[in-house]
C-alpha cells in the first residue's frame, strides 16, 4: 500500500501537536489484499462460529472450539503476524489490527482467538531464541497447537510481579521445576503451551517460560462459571515440580515482568480493535430488530427516542474505529522506521508499541467502554425480548463485560496512562510543562476575539479542539506542579486527567479520519460522518468539563481555583449543535440502508 509521507509523532504528542489530516492512516486506504484477509474472517465467522454460537457456549462437546481454531490457523487467520519463516503469514501490524476487529463479532471465540495470537504467541516471536521460534511458532501459526498464558494469580493480579510461582533450578542444572497456581487461564482447558511467569529463588522480578503440557505435573481445576464468553476455555492451573529444560526459559533471567508489560501494551491496542467486529453486529441487529417491531401500529425504529439510540451507537463505534486504526498505523509507521535504522525486526515491534503505550491504554479504555454502551442500548432497544437468551442481545451482554477488565483494568490503565506521560515530561521526553506554562499565563491574559474562517471544512471544531487541549495543559500542569509526587496518589484526580486525554485522542481521531475521507469522496458523501464528529465532539466538551471541574475542586482553592475555573468555562466554550438532527439524520441514514455503513 502506498502512502504519502507523513510527519511522525511521538505518544502523549498528541496533546501539544497538531496533526494533519494526511498523516493518519484511515479504513477507507486499506488495500485490497487487506480487504480479501477480512472478507475470509468474516466468512469464517458466518460459517464456523454464528451457526454454533449455542454450541460453542454450551462447551458440551470439549472438541468443538480447539477444533475451530485449528480451522482458523488453516486459514492463515492464526499467523497474521508469525513471519513467513515460521509458517505464518507475516502481514502489518495494522493488518492484524483489521483481523482483531472482524474476530471481534465471534463472541467468545475472539477471546479464545485473542489469547492464542496475541499473549500466546507473541512472547515466542518477539522475545524467543532461533531455535525456539522454529520449535513451536510453525505449531502456533497453523494452529497444530494451541497457546495460553499464564500470569496473574490468587494474589497477583494488576500486581502481577509480585506472583508466587517459584521456578527451582534441578541439582544437575539441566530443569526448572515450576510450583505453583495460575488462574483465570484462557485457553488453559486445551492448550499445548503455557507461556508461565515464575520468579527463581528470591528474584525481585519474574522470569518467562515456555512449558509445553506434556512435561507433565499440570493440572487444572474444572471450566470457571462466568458471567459472560461461556465458550471460552477459563481454568485454574497448578505447577506441581513441572520439569522445564533450561532452554526454555524465555529470554533472560527477571525479563519476566518486562515481557508481560510489553505484550500487555499489544494486547490493549489490538482489545482497542478487537470489540468493533462486536460493535457493528450489535448495531446490525439492532436496525433489524427495530424495522421489524411494531409498536401503535409503526415500526420503533420511527419513534426519536430509538433513532438516537442507534445513532449514538454508530457515532461511538465510528469514532472508536478511527482512534484504533490511527494508533494502528502510527505503531507500524514507527515500526518501519525503527527497522530502517536497523534495528532488529523484533526489537523495533516491541520498541514501535512501546512508544505509543499510552494511545494503546486510550484505544483499550475506549473500545470497551464503546462495547459496553453498544450492547446496553442493544438490549434496552429490544425492549423484554434484549433480556430474553432466546434473542442475541443476552449473549452479547454478557459477552461484552470482561473487556473492561482483561488486559488491565481500565481503571489501572486510566491511572497507567498519566503516570506514564507525566514520567516522559519529566525526563524531558515530550515537553509538556512548557505548554502547559504557556497556557497557564494565558488565563491571566485578555482572550482574543479573532474571527475563525468557517469556509474551511471543520475550522471551528478544530478550534474547539485546540481549546480542549489547554484543558488538560492548565489542570495536569497545575496538578504536577501542586501534587509532585502525590500525584500517583490521587487516583481521583489521575482518572480526570485520563478521561480528558481520551476525549480529546478520540475527537481529533474521529475529526481527522473524517476530514481526509472528504477529500477522497467529497463533504456530500460524508454527511453522515461530518454529523457524528459534531455529535461526539458536543459529548466529549460536556465530559471534559465535568472532568475537569471535579479535578480543579480537588487540588485547588481560593482564587486559584475560581481562575481555573474561568479558564475551564473559556477552554469548553462552543456554539451548540442541534444534536437532535444530526442524530435522526444518522439514524435516518442507517435505516434506509439497513446496516451500519461507515467502515469505510
Amino acid at each position: 500500500m502506498e502512502t504519502t509521507k507523513k510527519n511522525t509523532i511521538n505518544g502523549g504528542e498528541f496533546l501539544i501537536r497538531e496533526t494533519e489530516a494526511k498523516d493518519i492512516f484511515i479504513p477507507a486506504e486499506f488495500s485490497e489484499e487487506q480487504r480479501m484477509m477480512a472478507q475470509a474472517c468474516q466468512d469464517f465467522i458466518d460459517t464456523e462460529i454464528l451457526t454454533k454460537v449455542e454450541e460453542i457456549d454450551s462447551m458440551k462437546d470439549p472438541e468443538l472450539v480447539p477444533g475451530i481454531l485449528k480451522k482458523a490457523g488453516e486459514l492463515g487467520l492464526l499467523g497474521i503476524s508469525v513471519p513467513e519463516a515460521y509458517q505464518g503469514l507475516g502481514m502489518s501490524f495494522n493488518t492484524s489490527m483489521l483481523i482483531a476487529d472482524i474476530m471481534g463479532a465471534a463472541g467468545s471465540f475472539s477471546t479464545t482467538y485473542g489469547a492464542h495470537t496475541g499473549i500466546g504467541t507473541l512472547p515466542i516471536l518477539f522475545y524467543g531464541t532461533e531455535e525456539q521460534k522454529e520449535k513451536y511458532l510453525p505449531k502456533l501459526a497453523t494452529g497444530e497447537w494451541a497457546a495460553c498464558y499464564c500470569l496473574t494469580e490468587p494474589d497477583a493480579g494488576s500486581d502481577a510481579n509480585s506472583g508466587k510461582t517459584k521456578a527451582t533450578l534441578t541439582e544437575d542444572d539441566k530443569h526448572y521445576l515450576l510450583n505453583g497456581q495460575k488462574m483465570w487461564i484462557s485457553n488453559g482447558g486445551f492448550a499445548d503451551l503455557f507461556i508461565v511467569f515464575a520468579k527463581i529463588e528470591d528474584d525481585k522480578n519474574l522470569t518467562a517460560f515456555i512449558v509445553e503440557k506434556d512435561f507433565g505435573g499440570i493440572t487444572m481445576n474444572e471450566e470457571e462459571k462466568k458471567m459472560g464468553i461461556k465458550g471460552s476455555s477459563t481454568r485454574q492451573v497448578f505447577f506441581n515440580d513441572c520439569k522445564v529444560p533450561v532452554e526454555n526459559m524465555l529470554s533472560e533471567r527477571q525479563n519476566g515482568f518486562k515481557i508481560a508489560v510489553n505484550i500487555l501494551n499489544i494486547g490493549r491496542v489490538k482489545l482497542g480493535a478487537g470489540v468493533l467486529g462486536g460493535c457493528r453486529l450489535v448495531l446490525k441487529n439492532a436496525l433489524t430488530y427495530s424495522s421489524e417491531r411494531k409498536q401503535f401500529g409503526v415500526s420503533i425504529n420511527t419513534f426519536g427516542a430509538i433513532k438516537s439510540k442507534l445513532a449514538e451507537m454508530a457515532t461511538k463505534t465510528y469514532v472508536s474505529e478511527s482512534l484504533s486504526y490511527r494508533l494502528g498505523q502510527d505503531i507500524e509507521d514507527r515500526i518501519d522506521a525503527l527497522i530502517a535504522e536497523d534495528m532488529d525486526v523484533n526489537k523495533a515491534k516491541l520498541k514501535g508499541v512501546e512508544q505509543f503505550a499510552m494511545e494503546c491504554a486510550i484505544s483499550k479504555i475506549h473500545g470497551s467502554e464503546v462495547l459496553d454502551y453498544v450492547v446496553d442500548q442493544g438490549v434496552q432497544i429490544y425492549g423484554g425480548m434484549g433480556y430474553s437468551a432466546d434473542a442475541p442481545m443476552e449473549r452479547a451482554y454478557r459477552d461484552a463485560r470482561i473487556s473492561r477488565i482483561y488486559e488491565g483494568t481500565n481503571e489501572i490503565n486510566r491511572m497507567l496512562m498519566v503516570g506514564m506521560l507525566l514520567k516522559r515530561a519529566m525526563k524531558g521526553e515530550i515537553n509538556l510543562f512548557d505548554p502547559a506554562k504557556a497556557v497557564s499565563e494565558e488565563l491571566t491574559s485578555v482572550p482574543s476575539f479573532e474571527t475563525i474562517d468557517t469556509s474551511e471544512l471543520f475550522a471551528a471544531e478544530k478550534e474547539v479542539l485546540k481549546k480542549l487541549k489547554k484543558v488538560f495543559l492548565m489542570i495536569g500542569g497545575k496538578a504536577a506542579l501542586s501534587l509532585q509526587a502525590k500525584i500517583e496518589e490521587e487516583q481521583e484526580i489521575m482518572m480526570n486527567l485520563a478521561d480528558i486525554m481520551i476525549e480529546i485522542y478520540a475527537v481529533e481521531s474521529a475529526l481527522l479520519r473524517t476530514k481526509k475521507r472528504v477529500g477522497l469522496k467529497g463533504e456530500e458523501a460524508c454527511k453522515q460522518q461530518i454529523a457524528m464528529v459534531q455529535v461526539y465532539l458536543t459529548e466529549a466538551v460536556n465530559k471534559i468539563q465535568s472532568s475537569g471541574k471535579e479535578a480543579i475542586a480537588a487540588f485547588t482553592s481560593g482564587d486559584e481555583q475560581k481562575v481555573m475555573l474561568m479558564g475551564l468555562k473559556r477552554f469548553t466554550k462552543m456554539d451548540p449543535y442541534n444534536t437532535k438532527e444530526l442524530r435522526r439524520q444518522i439514524a435516518d441514514d442507517m435505516i434506509a440502508k439497513g446496516k451500519y455503513a461507515y467502515f469505510e
